[in-house]
């Protein structure tokens, strides 16, 4: 999210100079980026912002600057991402749920609603007096 913020602000400042040089400590991100068989949301969206910036003439290269190093302009990121995270007057930029935190809703909704429709069947009277809670099971 950060590069990609990054990115925007740089694309609509009044730079005179086009070229712009990105460190992340982020491997990762590197190598999804330069992978163009992977396609998470983000990556999509970084990729997209290049294309369009170079579009505009703006030259965007990326490299790899290694975490907790002392690397002064690194350390600020991570000390503005911090704060970031605990601030309450950010608006929040990135709303996307993963999807495991939705699988894992929608099977404690399945879970209470068998619980219900369980209680209240008046079959199966020996298996409920095995398994009473249906997450036992």
């Amino acid at each position: 999210m950060a590069i990609l913020k990054a990115l925007e602000y740089i694309q609509y400042s009044k730079a005179d100079e086009k070229t712009v040089l990105v460190y992340t400590d982020s491997r990762i991100t590197l190598q999804l980026l330069q992978n163009q068989k992977k396609h998470k949301h983000i990556i999509e969206q970084i990729r997209t912002k290049v294309i369009e910036m170079e579009e505009q003439e703006w030259s965007v290269e990326f490299s790899w600057i290694k975490a907790h190093a002392g690397h002064h302009w690194n350390e600020l990121a991570d000390q503005l991402a911090k704060e970031a995270v605990n601030s309450k007057t950010i608006e929040e930029c990135y709303i996307r749920i993963p999807k495991s935190a939705v699988q894992n809703e929608l099977n404690e909704q399945s879970v209470k609603q068998w619980q219900n429709e369980w209680e209240k069947s008046s079959k199966g009277v020996i298996a409920k007096s095995f398994f009473q809670k249906i997450a036992d099971r």
